[in-house]
């Protein structure tokens, strides 16, 4: 082992040599490195924050879809306000109860004649089946 010694140094010095201008160069543009470097891995964090699977285009689809939800849930709840009046005044007022009492139960008073449109006739049922 020991007489490889000599040889072993001498590879590694002329492998120094070969290397050095090459380090030299990369020495001296250290900062241009760094420089595309950073501007690589900045190019990077873009595409990801712009475009990933939390990114700013997701985030605005869903901030859309958050104010339809926002003014679908102020619509249920107009709504259920009104249902909420109508309900409260079926239990107080004797006018409304008897108004639904006459439409939907067909209720009349002694003397009164209610009349009931006859139902519409219904249309044949379609024949699906193929022409000959």
């Amino acid at each position: 082992m020991a007489e490889k010694a000599p040889q072993a140094e001498a590879l590694a010095a002329s492998w120094m040599l070969s290397v050095r201008p090459l380090a030299m160069r990369v020495y001296g543009l250290r900062r241009r490195i760094a420089t595309t470097t950073v501007a690589v891995l900045a190019g990077l964090l873009f595409v990801h924050v712009m475009f990933g699977a939390n990114g700013m285009i997701v985030y605005k689809q869903k901030r859309v879809e958050y104010e339809s939800l926002q003014k679908q849930t102020l619509l249920e709840q107009q709504e259920n306000e009104l249902y909420a009046q109508k309900i409260q005044g079926m239990k107080t007022d004797e006018k409304a109860i008897e108004k639904e009492a006459r439409e939907q139960l067909h209720y009349a008073r002694p003397g009164e004649y209610v009349y009931v449109p006859p139902a519409p006739a219904s249309a044949p049922p379609a024949n699906r089946s193929a022409k000959k």
